[in-house]
């Protein structure tokens, strides 16, 4: 009589039931971290870029959008076309170097101003400024016929008398320009600029020495 085959088993169950809940719960836990990681590195990315921006912005507000007051001055006498240095006759005619220093970083746009020239407080010269602008970072340079014409009241002044006899005249320049300057074609700010220089006519060398601006 032939023995009953025994039916097929079912598979052996893992000696740890857990085995591939750890694996699952392991690749859970690195996926975590890497998302973690990555969750980090743009916090940092976030962080360097607004550290950066307020850099710039800091860099702007300190240089480039801060607003600076040209300078206004008697550079030098380029050459004199008459030169009549008397104390009863006075005439000189210097052709003269004007320079507006502008450091912005915009033009500096000025209207119509005179330069007057004045010995021990009395005028004895002018020359008139035609509105101009000073570009960005820049000179401006102006050349001027300046006329110097001494009244006939400083002919019985002593002190006159005297400082053309030592040689040398002490001269004082004012002016004062009016403008606006203007940022990246949207920021503008007015400015007004005052000359005020000092400087000795050398009449012996026929040179204008010892200039001195504030």
């Amino acid at each position: 009589m032939a023995e009953k085959e025994q039916p097929a088993g079912y598979p052996l169950a893992p000696a740890n039931g857990y085995a591939r809940s750890d694996q699952e719960a392991g690749r859970s836990q690195s996926d975590d971290e890497l998302r973690r990681q990555k969750r980090k590195k743009w916090a940092l990315y976030i962080i360097a870029f607004v550290i950066f921006q307020t850099g710039v912005i800091v860099f702007f507000s300190m240089t480039v959008m801060k607003f600076r007051t040209p300078k206004f001055r008697v550079r030098s006498a380029l050459s004199f076309e008459t030169f009549d240095a008397q104390a009863s006759s006075f005439n000189v005619m210097m052709n003269t170097q004007l320079g507006i220093k502008n450091t912005n970083f915009g033009p500096y746009k000025y209207g119509n101003s005179t330069v007057l020239f004045y010995y021990r407080g009395t005028q004895i010269g002018s020359v008139f400024i035609p509105k101009s602008k000073a570009n960005f970072r820049r000179t401006k340079k102006l050349n001027v016929a300046v006329n110097l014409d001494a009244p006939t009241s400083l002919a019985s002044n002593s002190e006159w008398t005297n400082d053309i006899n030592s040689g040398s005249l002490p001269l004082t320049s004012t002016s004062r320009l009016t403008g606006k300057i203007e940022i990246m074609f949207m920021f503008k700010k007015k400015r007004s600029v005052n000359m005020n220089c000092t400087m000795d006519l050398n009449i012996s060398a026929k040179q204008l020495q010892n200039i001195k601006c504030k």
